[in-house]
């Protein structure tokens, strides 16, 4: 049994579906308090078809978590479920406190009371590491900690305490930290959903400063098979890189994505910066693929399905 938090998500979602093209006999729990981020129409039929039991419950509350986990006694655990917007991180520190932070350690407890749990693999980011200059290294599992906005710094505190919960109770969790995700389901806060349903609707495409800042973009078919990898390979009290390996700066992708979607540069409208906003993220995924992980999306083919998606469900938001 493989209990999912964050399984209405973007990621999560996309998880779901993994799970059930490899076995669909299995059931999965789901775990989710539906935020705005979250779609479960994406995830319904899943859930019709018995593959998914959904749980409508908030990590933050230790009392109804915990009723789950002695319920499910799951096998494994994979944890998505959080607050991840930079922007909403800065106009309000706390949700991401509580979930985050409270929320993973709520987790990490009841997964303390599971016997026989096999693998806790808590799902992190890159931003944890910081900021890159142009020529500098990737990041790897070695690099220090230096978070610039408060969502980086909540996860990088929850991190911390999966590390903890392995050293101190020989918890077998697994950390993984990725590079951008972009794929089917993604809130449309996001920066590749906005880029491409703005330009949809012909809207002006906001870009921070001179968009020369750079990602490292992953598909979320990628991710989720190096999280199986993880599941079944990972070493407890690892730590695992997972990138795309596309680095591309913003305003190159939003004019990739404009000449995907047949629209004019005359779209792009530049803003105000984002505070503490980082250069640049690449990821050293050497790790990883000692395991047998190779993305398996082109950056070309991967924008075509996203920009397909929200072609068939611009309404989601």
């Amino acid at each position: 049994m493989i209990l999912v938090t964050g399984g209405a998500g973007f990621i999560g979602s996309n998880y779901l579906y993994k799970l059930h093209k490899l076995d669909p006999a299995q059931q999965i729990v789901c775990v989710d308090s539906l935020t705005y981020a979250a779609n479960v129409n994406y995830i319904q039929p899943l859930i019709d078809c018995g593959f998914v039991r959904l749980e409508t419950v908030d990590i933050t509350n230790r009392y109804q978590l915990q009723f789950v986990f002695d319920t499910v006694r799951p096998d494994y655990v994979v944890h998505f479920a959080a607050e991840t917007h930079v922007d909403n991180s800065i106009r309000d520190l706390n949700p991401f406190v509580s979930t985050n932070i409270v929320g993973t350690i709520n987790l990490l407890a009841a997964a303390l009371t599971v016997p026989r749990l096999k693998k806790f693999v808590h799902v992190s980011t890159d931003e944890v590491y910081g900021s890159l200059g142009p020529d500098d290294a990737s990041f790897t599992e070695t690099s220090a900690t230096e978070t610039n906005s408060p969502y980086s710094a909540s996860k990088a505190a929850s991190d911390n305490f999966v590390r903890a919960f392995f050293k101190t109770h020989g918890l077998p969790a697994v950390i993984t930290n990725c590079s951008n995700n972009y794929g089917p389901n993604q809130h449309r806060e996001k920066f590749i959903p906005t880029v491409i349903t703005n330009a949809l609707a012909r809207r002006p495409i906001p870009v921070y400063g001179t968009g020369s800042n750079i990602r490292d973009w992953l598909y979320v078919e990628d991710h989720c098979d190096a999280i199986n990898l993880i599941l079944e390979h990972g070493v407890p009290g690892e730590r695992y890189n997972i990138g795309g390996g596309v680095e591309i700066t913003n305003i190159d992708l939003i004019h990739r994505l404009l000449a995907l979607l047949g629209r004019s540069t005359n779209l792009i409208s530049f803003v105000e910066d984002r505070p503490g906003h980082d250069l640049r993220y690449s990821i050293d995924c050497s790790k990883i693929s000692s395991l047998g992980y190779r993305p398996q999306h082109t950056f070309e083919q991967g924008l075509e399905k996203t920009i397909e998606w929200y072609k068939n469900n611009d309404s989601h938001s």
